[in-house]
């Protein structure tokens, strides 16, 4: 199934507008996450050759000015868009999608998401592939409770785990889906992991973790910082992979 990384502080090469913030879309249909901003957004999504008539839903991962950004000015070009929240996304967020015409859907637990008009699969997608939501995963960020989910995937290669910060922590997230797939591959874990302010021995622990739990490929990017990238490179060696703005993979 195929991701294209739209946003994100790292670009493919200088023509990618650059900033704080994720945003990717899965098989041309689901987009994760908006970036910071819609005009940088927008941007990368005219490079990319990317269709947004073909956008049917949005997953945000949380309600951060950094996922959400580019999101309004996607509403006002796609009226009546399907967008993933958290419960405990703030009203302020909830009450400008509703504003902007969007379908706001609340989503508190493990759940198969898919595009309006096809009920069981994605247009395009081969069978035995799947995307889900984790629903809300408690988390914190700055002393504050902050609600958080992932995207999921299922593939003939295993599961991959997609995520936008990782406020609750990004062992607990994958766990949290290992859980819904005991028997599963985890393939690819990629996102922010927000690690950035952790010492060197935090993020070693977080790689032995990943090991443990036998995932294949991983992808920090974002929050993660440049120290984890480099840990989990130097630990993964082909298995690391490069998530920049402007990349295109199959997972």
């Amino acid at each position: 199934m195929k991701v294209e990384v739209l946003f994100n502080n790292d670009v493919l090469n200088k023509k990618f507008s650059a900033g704080w913030g994720f945003s990717c879309l899965v098989d041309s249909c689901v987009l994760f996450d908006t970036g910071e901003s819609g005009k940088y957004l927008f941007n990368n999504i005219k490079i990319m050759g990317v269709d947004i008539s073909r956008i049917e839903t949005v997953v945000i991962s949380h309600d951060h000015w950094d996922h959400t950004g580019g999101l309004w000015e996607l509403l006002k070009k796609r009226k009546g868009l399907k967008v993933y929240a958290c419960p405990g996304f703030s009203r302020e967020f909830k009450e400008k999608v509703k504003k902007l015409q969007g379908e706001l859907v609340e989503i508190d637990k493990f759940t198969k998401i898919a595009c309006s008009g096809n009920t069981n699969d994605f247009t395009g997608q081969s069978s035995g592939e799947e995307i889900f939501i984790t629903g809300e995963i408690a988390g914190s960020y700055d002393g504050q409770y902050m609600p958080e989910q992932a995207l999921v995937v299922k593939t003939e290669n295993g599961i991959s785990v997609i995520t936008g910060c990782a406020h609750p922590g990004i062992v607990k997230m994958v766990e949290k889906v290992k859980e819904e797939f005991p028997e599963e591959q985890l393939y690819f874990v990629f996102g922010g992991f927000h690690l950035m302010d952790k010492d060197k021995r935090a993020i070693e622990v977080v790689v032995e973790k990943f090991k443990e739990m036998d995932i294949r490929k991983v992808g920090p990017t974002h929050c993660s910082g440049k120290e984890a990238e480099k840990i989990f490179k130097d630990t993964y060696g082909n298995g690391f992979i490069s998530v920049k703005a402007g990349e295109v993979f199959e997972i």
